[in-house]
């Protein structure tokens, strides 16, 4: 285990809400002389760009404070950070055409030069934040860098939260001391451990608690009054299967998030932007295809073109699924529904080709557009299956707190097709869960390449 080193720590001489700023701003310029040159094919800007600079890199830092883009790094993750950075490039693109647009500057002002100069500072400003997160990562894994943590919880506690430190190095955290705590502090303990943790130089106490010790916390914050320390609580939750666990805000009190919907405010918006403009466009690529394949289903088997059943959606809600067709017309028993096996009869020689392929699958563009499921999401199971597996699955309903998928994380990672044992279930529901827990943009996009380049055929579908 690393311990907290004496070198003073870079983040707290240059904190990034002052350091940072002033290196967008700078990228603003860089950007504009840039652009300017290959506008204009000169350097020698003229004061109405310069103007427009000031302006841009104004709110640029006023857009990225809004946002909490400034606050402390360490905890964020890279991917994060770089997302928050091109969300405020774009709002500020935004309100700089629309400001040239409304006070009818597009004269004075080339919209190609400000595309360019937000494009071009885009990339200094995402590529200094990668530069610095790097080198942290490198002075960190050399022992620079590091913020000192005391530990106070049981043994095994300690051993889970040590256990996270060890696999996120990049984050800088280090033990500076550790108080194992089993019961109900005594006096001599609080005042023993007030004292140790100043001896340690810790930054920070993380009080490593079960929920049912909730109560020795405000003991030990007591204890530490008189010290600067900065004290989270960091509780176990035993065998509680968390879902996008966060704090927040409700009726002006903070609560703990244990099992909540990612798909809240801004998230929501840029997901159904996301199906909206990826659904649309697929959609019109996959038209001829669908026409084709309608009219061989027609010409090969008697029977509808389209397969239609209910699937549960967000919240449990039920919608109406649609495919084609790849089985002959039969019927099963109420409740029951049969998942297809390797050879089965019931599939037809063209059923099994689209199965394959997953091409059985697109009509399923038009139910994102309908707003009922979503691109990338959990696959949608039938109604009869939801019964059977929430009874031996603990989390499998979490599954419905987003918009299912027409691929995703469990598909792109093997577990698509039959699920004819319950640990296969397991392990599907496990890779959903944790999409959910990560959903970004760029995870749905990395996920939609590797359905094309690697799940569009898969061995498991029949």
């Amino acid at each position: 285990m690393r311990q907290a080193g004496n070198r003073s720590p870079i983040t707290e001489r240059y904190p990034a809400q002052v350091f940072v700023p002033m290196i967008d701003s700078l990228a603003v310029f860089v950007g504009g002389y840039f652009a300017h040159y290959i506008r204009f094919g000169t350097f020698d800007v003229h004061e109405r760009f310069m103007t427009g600079m000031i302006l841009i890199s104004v709110f640029v830092v006023m857009a990225n404070f809004i946002d909490d883009a400034y606050v402390r790094w360490r905890t964020t993750r890279l991917s994060t950070i770089l997302f928050r950075l091109v969300g405020v490039w774009l709002i500020v693109t935004l309100i700089a055409t629309s400001i040239i647009y409304l006070a009818e500057a597009s004269v004075r002002y080339s919209r190609l030069w400000l595309g360019m100069t937000m494009a071009f500072s885009l990339v200094l400003a995402g590529g200094f934040r990668v530069a610095v997160m790097l080198a942290l990562k490198s002075a960190r894994a050399k022992g620079m860098n590091l913020r000192g943590v005391f530990l106070v919880g049981p043994g095994q506690n300690l051993l889970n939260v040590g256990k996270s430190m060890r696999n996120t190095p990049g984050e800088g955290f280090a033990i500076s001391g550790v108080q194992r705590l089993n019961d109900k502090p005594s006096q001599a303990l609080l005042d023993c451990l007030s004292r140790r943790v100043e001896a340690s130089g810790a930054r920070e106490v993380w009080l490593c608690l079960p929920l049912e010790m909730g109560s020795t916390v405000r003991q030990i914050v007591h204890a530490l009054r008189h010290q600067t320390v900065e004290v989270r609580f960091i509780p176990e939750f035993g065998e509680i299967q968390l879902l996008n666990h966060q704090i927040s805000e409700v009726a002006g009190r903070f609560a703990i998030d244990l099992s909540v919907t990612p798909m809240v405010e801004t998230a929501r918006f840029i997901k159904r932007a996301e199906d909206i403009f990826l659904g649309l466009l697929f959609f019109l690529l996959s038209l001829p295809v669908c026409l084709l394949i309608a009219l061989t289903l027609k010409i090969q088997s008697p029977g509808p073109v389209l397969f239609k059943q209910y699937r549960m959606g967000i919240n449990g809600k039920q919608f109406k699924v649609y495919k084609f067709r790849s089985m002959e017309v039969h019927e099963e028993g109420s409740g029951q529904v049969t998942q297809a096996r390797r050879g089965d009869p019931r599939v037809t020689k063209f059923g099994a080709f689209l199965r394959r392929t997953s091409l059985d699958e697109l009509p399923q563009f038009y139910n994102v557009l309908q707003g009922r499921m979503s691109i990338v999401g959990p696959r949608p199971h039938a109604l009869a299956h939801n019964e059977q597996y929430k009874e031996l699955v603990e989390s499998y309903m979490k599954r419905h707190k987003v918009k299912p998928g027409m691929t995703g994380w469990a598909q792109v990672n093997g577990f698509r097709g039959e699920t004819d044992t319950l640990e296969k279930m397991e392990r599907r529901v496990e890779h959903d869960l944790w999409y959910i827990n990560n959903w970004s943009l760029w995870l749905d996009l990395r996920i939609i390449f590797l359905t094309i380049f690697k799940g569009f055929i898969n061995k498991n579908a029949y």
